[in-house]
């Protein structure tokens, strides 16, 4: 949480949207799961739209170039969006450190990169240019903003690609593995 809201990465945010997204990232993707590792995890369980559609519903509303513009400047704004990342984040991967595991949770994951390819998928092949508050930004170290913003959004499909994926192969194992250890009935 450090590096997303505090680091040199923070203070380049402003300057380029790969740095804004390392911050989303960060705070919806590897802080909460890094959290819930440390914690006790609540064990009561919520339906699993009630945890996915605000992630997804946070992800989707602050990349409108409009709420994006509003984040970038006013510092409320940037505040609460950084906020609604991590709670949301929090939100979402509660049903994924439950215990015991569900297969449904494979779903829940899979179905859940579906509103980020979509979104990184605009971003990366895009040919206009989605905040042009980056426009104004101060000297990207030759990157142009569409670079910059390619970049961003590549990033963004790759890294939640993975962390989902590790995430889910993880799960997979213990389902596996607790499905071995059961004891079986044999006919006599």
């Amino acid at each position: 949480m450090w590096v997303a809201m505090a680091s040199p990465v923070a203070m380049l945010d402003h300057r380029m949207l790969t740095a804004h997204m390392v911050q989303h990232l960060l705070l919806m993707t590897i802080a909460p799961p890094l959290l819930w590792l440390g914690a006790s995890v609540p064990q009561q369980r919520l339906p699993l739209a009630v945890c996915w559609l605000p992630a997804a519903l946070v992800l989707i509303a602050w990349h409108v170039p409009a709420v994006f513009r509003l984040g970038m400047e006013w510092r409320a704004w940037h505040v609460a969006e950084q906020l609604s990342f991590l709670v949301s984040g929090l939100l979402f991967w509660w049903p994924v450190f439950q215990t015991p595991p569900r297969w449904s949770i494979l779903a829940y994951l899979f179905l859940a990169t579906l509103p980020c390819d979509a979104l990184s998928g605009f971003l990366v092949f895009s040919d206009r240019i989605a905040y042009p508050v980056y426009l104004c930004a101060p000297s990207r170290d030759g990157a142009s903003v569409l670079g910059d913003q390619q970049c961003a959004g590549a990033l963004m499909w790759t890294a939640v690609t993975i962390v989902y994926l590790v995430a889910g192969t993880v799960l997979a194992t213990q389902l596996l593995s607790a499905h071995r250890h059961e004891p079986t009935v044999e006919a006599a």
